[in-house]
């Protein structure tokens, strides 16, 4: 997880963060299916007022509608979703065990499950080795100074023990849950300083590194937990993080394409490889590789952040390489933002701007700290709050980012497809069709005061006011 710049911490503290609304028209499988003339909605306000909860229904009519139109079209048809999610950090598993066991089991079941409590995340992404939300810096092949393991016979997963135990329980819960790992660093010793924070790879220990990845790949496989995706390095243009590393396009590219890709080509890993993992003010540090038909062959997409730059930036990518995939893995939420903001700049860049551009995914940061934004490296995030607070065994507190990924993971199941929906000067929208045939709208009201519109899809018209600072969620 990268700090803020001061530039983006400005930006982020002007930009206009107006009314969201989350429009779905879908219900996950348990709850009832309304007939094609019900809609169902619920709603969350920026003031809190109201989080996540369902409201009466209204109606589908044949009238044409008199005000501003939102319209679907379930014949244009785009990418398929993957799902939402978080990053399962080592902090976030260690504060979930400090609650009671009957807490901890009902909290997991609340994430990942699919009953009318659960909010049914879909996807999670690791860290290879520590991020800066463990609670210490470490690596699968810590050796003392001066010390190298060629053939990586030190090589241990023994540090996640208890994250791994975790995600035991969560598959256990959700079979079909998919996972994207990120290394924060490589090993010291294969650096060129020597530390954890910042360095570069070693050329030399590029072939050494490949076989790094695939040892975890096949070392998690062992233990029952199937990567479905890795990205070579974590923010790879930020080394001021503790742990990072800094590993240019160039770089990234020679490592893909003669040692990484021919890895696990080689030992039969098909785990996917993502390129980049980092701002979207950057795209071409994703087409570099991609334009290299050696590297192209061994690469599934690339993946973005949003602390610098526009999301469209993922349609950049798209449009240059439309065979390849998107992915959106990481947006934080801060110690000093409030809920009314994030829950709308998220709404609008993180959900409906990352589908629009094609991503597969749509990631928040850290899933859970305690109430002091623990635990962090020396030199990690001191200010990211996780979706969840942990203050004590028998108490959690849900925070904004819970909420803003629940309004998608709840009725936006994996394997839905993004449909097309139009737009207004105020309201943002993409929409989708579920694996059940359902559909799923999201809009956001760029409004502080309430928008009306006439939702129109299949000939049917529904007549919705949608209050100002606000997230709702209707389904038919």
């Amino acid at each position: 997880m990268k700090f803020h710049s001061l530039y983006s911490f400005f930006f982020r503290s002007i930009t206009p963060l107006c009314g969201v609304v989350l429009l779905s028209l879908s219900a996950c499988k348990s709850h009832s299916v309304s007939t094609r003339n019900e809609v169902q909605i619920w709603l969350t306000k920026g003031d809190e007022s109201i989080k996540l909860q369902q409201q009466p229904s209204i109606g589908f009519t044949n009238n044409p509608g008199s005000s501003q139109n939102i319209e679907i079209d379930d014949q244009q048809k785009f990418q398929y979703i993957d799902g939402f999610g978080y990053t399962l950090t080592g902090g976030s598993v260690e504060v979930i065990n400090r609650l009671s066991e009957t807490k901890r089991k009902a909290l997991l079941y609340e994430l990942f499950g699919k009953k009318d409590q659960s909010i049914s995340v879909s996807y999670i992404r690791l860290s290879v080795g520590a991020s800066d939300l463990d609670g210490e810096v470490f690596s699968y092949d810590d050796l003392p100074e001066g010390q190298k393991d060629m053939s990586l016979q030190h090589f241990s997963l023994a540090k996640d023990k208890d994250l791994i135990a975790m995600l035991k329980e969560i598959l256990a819960i959700n079979p079909k849950i998919k996972f994207i790992s990120a290394p924060w660093s490589a090993p010291v010793w294969m650096k060129d300083n020597g530390k954890s924070k910042g360095g570069s790879l070693k050329p030399e220990y590029y072939k050494v590194y490949a076989d790094y990845f695939v040892k975890y790949i096949q070392g998690m496989k062992k233990e029952g937990v199937t990567i479905d995706a890795i990205t070579p390095q974590n923010e790879p243009l930020h080394p001021g993080n503790n742990p990072s590393l800094y590993m240019t396009s160039d770089q990234q590219k020679d490592f893909i394409k003669n040692h990484l890709g021919p890895a696990f080509k080689s030992k039969g890993i098909t785990t996917k490889i993502v390129v980049y993992d980092h701002n979207c003010n950057k795209p071409e540090y994703a087409t570099n590789i991609l334009s290299d038909p050696e590297a192209y062959q061994y690469v599934d997409g690339s993946a973005f952040h949003l602390y610098e730059g526009d999301i469209s930036a993922l349609s950049t990518v798209h449009n240059a390489y439309p065979d390849k995939n998107l992915y959106f893995t990481e947006q934080w939420t801060g110690s000093r933002s409030n809920f009314n903001e994030d829950l709308n700049w998220h709404t609008k860049n993180v959900i409906i701007g990352s589908m629009r551009n094609w991503s597969k995914i749509a990631l928040e940061w850290n899933l859970a700290n305690d109430p002091q934004y623990k635990p962090h490296t020396e030199g990690g995030c001191t200010e990211c709050k996780g979706a969840i607070t942990v203050s004590d065994k028998e108490n959690f507190t849900r925070n904004v980012s819970y909420y803003i990924i629940a309004h998608a993971s709840k009725f936006i199941p994996a394997n839905s497809q993004r449909i097309a929906s139009s737009q207004t000067d105020n309201l943002s929208t993409v929409a989708f069709r579920t694996p059940e045939g359902r559909t799923v709208l999201i809009v956001q009201n760029n409004n502080k005061t309430e928008e009306t519109f006439s939702l129109k899809f299949n000939q049917k018209t529904a007549q919705v006011s949608l209050p100002g600072n606000a997230v709702a969620t209707y389904i038919f």
